[in-house]
């Protein structure tokens, strides 16, 4: 009892002084620093938005767009995304769309939505809806081979359609929240770089065509 009760103070004295940090958004294309992929300004679904699409044959994982100037440790991330796979995409496609984190050196934590997974007539790619990896070492694949389902669940997605994101971070443990859940639909308490820090970047993956508005960095102090 004594235990729960000491954790529940922590947390709680972690998310205070998250809501008095400072907060930090990227919402045009000069704030931001593409890397392999093509950036535009889009009015899309209503929303002013960054369209990001990849530029040319790009590996995975190399593909998403750095905040200027972003420094994360500690916090909370929240932005409206909407990914759909892009015209020509191959079958693997799924709109894949997300937030990389702690980039420092081309490494980097990431959370990504897999859009058309969500509402798939297959069960077992609908459990597959959210994802995390850490690039390089440790992508999809890899996580899925060394512990399945530890990594990714379900969460009601439609590919193209404004979905609400945040994550929250703190030390070596992630949480996702989408649609303004209360509660998170993954938890990571791995994380693979451990108590790291480094930059934010609005990734995308293979095939995809993203959108993101909205985007705001509070960093707990």
């Amino acid at each position: 009892m004594k235990k729960s009760w000491m954790m529940s103070v922590r947390n709680f004295a972690f998310w205070l002084h998250l809501a008095v940090a400072s907060v930090a958004s990227a919402q045009t294309v000069d704030q931001l620093i593409p890397h392999k992929v093509r950036l535009e300004s889009a009015e899309y679904l209503g929303k002013h938005a960054v369209k990001i699409t990849e530029d040319g044959q790009v590996a995975d994982g190399e593909a998403y767009a750095i905040v200027k100037g972003s420094a994360f440790h500690n916090g909370a991330i929240d932005v409206e995304l909407a990914g759909r796979p892009a015209t020509g995409a191959g079958g693997g496609a799924r709109g894949f769309i997300g937030i990389a984190f702690r980039l420092q050196d081309g490494q980097y934590e990431y959370i990504y939505l897999r859009p058309t997974n969500g509402r798939a007539d297959d069960q077992i790619r609908r459990n597959h809806s959210t994802q995390y990896g850490s690039h390089p070492k440790f992508g999809f694949a890899e996580l899925r081979r060394q512990s399945p389902e530890k990594y990714e669940s379900y969460v009601d997605l439609e590919p193209g359609v404004w979905t609400r994101y945040r994550i929250m971070v703190e030390g070596t443990k992630a949480r996702l929240y989408v649609h303004g859940a209360s509660q998170p639909c993954l938890i990571v308490n791995d994380l693979k770089l451990g108590d790291a820090s480094g930059g934010v970047a609005l990734w995308i993956g293979p095939g995809t065509e993203g959108y993101f508005s909205g985007l705001e960095i509070k960093a707990a102090k």
